[in-house]
């Protein structure tokens, strides 16, 4: 049975961190304007290249953007939604959660979450992690904010609902692997771990290998990007080498995070109720 109406859903999400790739790790990084622009051509040049390439495609997406880059750039988030595209929550300020007390991981749902509604006249629906982390208190305001999805987890190829606190939620998890996301291939930086640099054949090998068997397990795919790496010119033909893979096969949808759950959301209820008889 497929997940969704329109057969393999295939999620193409963009990590608009931008400076806060840096900041969020250290903030005394925002003195050293060149490690600063690495992350501004994200919102210069590799977001405007990413979408021009989805409207090539008739492609809608999901961007997860920190709430202070949202401040900064209400310009861009408002060509991002006029487009047709999704803004989902990325934190605030894009530090990472084990670092921050209660009060301050509150406070960073809470601004951003209102950055989001300011631009788009509505309340975020998906939430992703600052660096893949998340702390005690982090699924129980998930379900406090109402949120629809979360894009975080490694323990599985297929969707699932989440059980917060022992209790049945709504929260669809759209799992998430390192391999599927761009950071591993291509984040250079001589002040974050990593420092690799690999061609953009190397992952669209990697991607397509991926594609192959989790369509032909009738599974999903999540792909996580960050403009600032995959906007750059050769690596914005590696993504649309995937993009051109995956439209050759019968019944895949490419399309937002939001509108893709609302669709899968009862075959996964289902699935949930016929479980527990």
């Amino acid at each position: 049975m497929p997940l969704t109406s329109k057969g393999f859903p295939l999620f193409l999400t963009f990590d608009l961190d931008a400076e806060t790739m840096w900041t969020g790790r250290d903030p005394a990084y925002a003195n050293r304007p060149i490690l600063m622009s690495q992350g501004a051509y994200g919102w210069k040049v590799g977001t405007g290249r990413v979408l021009d390439l989805l409207d090539r495609y008739g492609i809608k997406a999901t961007f997860f953007v920190p709430g202070i880059i949202i401040d900064q750039r209400e310009w861009l988030m408002e060509e991002i939604l006029k487009r047709g595209h999704e803004l989902a929550h990325h934190s605030y300020s894009h530090t990472w959660i084990l670092s921050l007390t209660p009060e301050q991981e509150r406070e960073e749902m809470e601004r951003a979450f209102q950055s989001i509604k300011r631009v788009s006249g509505r309340a975020p629906r998906g939430w992703r992690s600052p660096a893949a982390e998340i702390s005690p208190i982090t699924m129980p305001m998930l379900v406090e904010y109402g949120f629809d999805y979360s894009s975080n987890f490694f323990d599985d190829d297929s969707p699932y609902l989440h059980e917060v606190e022992g209790k049945q939620t709504k929260i669809v998890e759209l799992p998430f692997r390192w391999v599927l996301d761009d950071a591993p291939f291509f984040q250079y930086s001589i002040v974050l771990p990593g420092r690799t640099m690999q061609a953009p054949s190397a992952l669209l090998e990697a991607w397509i290998g991926e594609f192959d068997v989790l369509y032909a397990e009738n599974r999903m795919m999540m792909v996580g990007m960050h403009p600032e790496m995959i906007g750059q010119p050769s690596r914005i033909k590696a993504l649309e080498g995937l993009i051109e893979h995956a439209l050759k096969h019968p019944n895949v949808w490419i399309g937002r995070c939001d509108e893709m759950v609302d669709d899968m959301r009862p075959c996964l209820e289902k699935a949930r109720a016929e479980a527990k008889r």
